[in-house]
């Protein structure tokens, strides 16, 4: 009797180890972090990553990530930021088909901005193989901070000067031009060398946005303007540690 309570338990404590493991081969935890780079600016980021991975082979993954990014650059142009005013076509996602409207972008010229941004990300990877996938991820929702810098407003000809702009401190996506504050996006390849680690080759997309506090861009219609955006395109290298393995695909 006492035998077989003994293979019951080990049975129980056995099943719920192997019950344990399933699951955890369903989830990929993971932190990242990393630094771009591109013309006269740069980024780095770090965040916690918690994926789902999907269906019988779990190839693929989807979830949630905490990023905080930080951008910085030496005498960067941010034009108009709203999107009406930015873009010949405002339906949301065909906006990123549409042609710039020259005549209503004005240029606010930032000297020295720095922002940092704390947010909500949603994520997509495919996992090619035990070593090699690909993931896109871009921020959802959050907030930023960062420095006051002085600023050179553009405007049909004439010049004004921005004694201290300012970064816009809440973030939306809303896609494209109709985005608001700061965001991160990016595309990456990513490299398993063992078990727990990870590196990553990134194409880096970051939207930064500056406010004007004492000057402000008036439009052809009158709308009043105190909104620029920045458009950076970095490129960078990452690595990851996994706290679940990759060979639990």
């Amino acid at each position: 009797m006492k035998n077989n309570r003994f293979i019951l338990i080990f049975l129980f404590a056995f099943g719920t180890a192997g019950a344990q493991r399933i699951e955890d081969i369903r989830i990929n935890r993971y932190i990242n972090i990393a630094g771009t780079i591109g013309q006269s600016q740069g980024a780095a980021s770090a965040s916690y990553v918690h994926n789902w991975k999907l269906w019988k082979k779990r190839k693929w993954e989807t979830g949630f990530s905490l990023r905080w990014s930080s951008y910085i650059g030496t005498k960067k142009e941010f034009i108009t930021a709203p999107a009406r005013l930015a873009r010949t076509n405002t339906t949301p996602f065909l906006i990123f088909f549409a042609g710039q409207r020259k005549e209503t972008q004005d240029t606010l010229t930032v000297q020295r901005p720095f922002t940092n941004a704390v947010n909500l990300a949603i994520n997509i990877g495919y996992n090619f193989s035990r070593k090699w996938g690909g993931v896109f991820n871009i921020d959802f929702i959050g907030f930023t901070f960062g420095r006051k810098s002085p600023a050179i407003l553009t405007s049909n000809g004439e010049i004004q000067t921005e004694p201290a702009a300012k970064p816009s401190s809440f973030n939306l996506l809303l896609t494209g031009d109709h985005d608001l504050g700061s965001l991160n996006s990016e595309f990456f390849a990513r490299y398993y060398f063992n078990k727990k680690w990870s590196i990553r080759a990134i194409y880096q997309f970051l939207f930064v946005e500056y406010k004007t506090q004492s000057i402000k861009q008036i439009a052809p219609d009158g709308t009043v303007v105190d909104r620029f955006r920045n458009k950076a395109n970095t490129f960078g290298l990452g690595v990851s540690y996994h706290f679940s393995s990759i060979h639990n695909l």
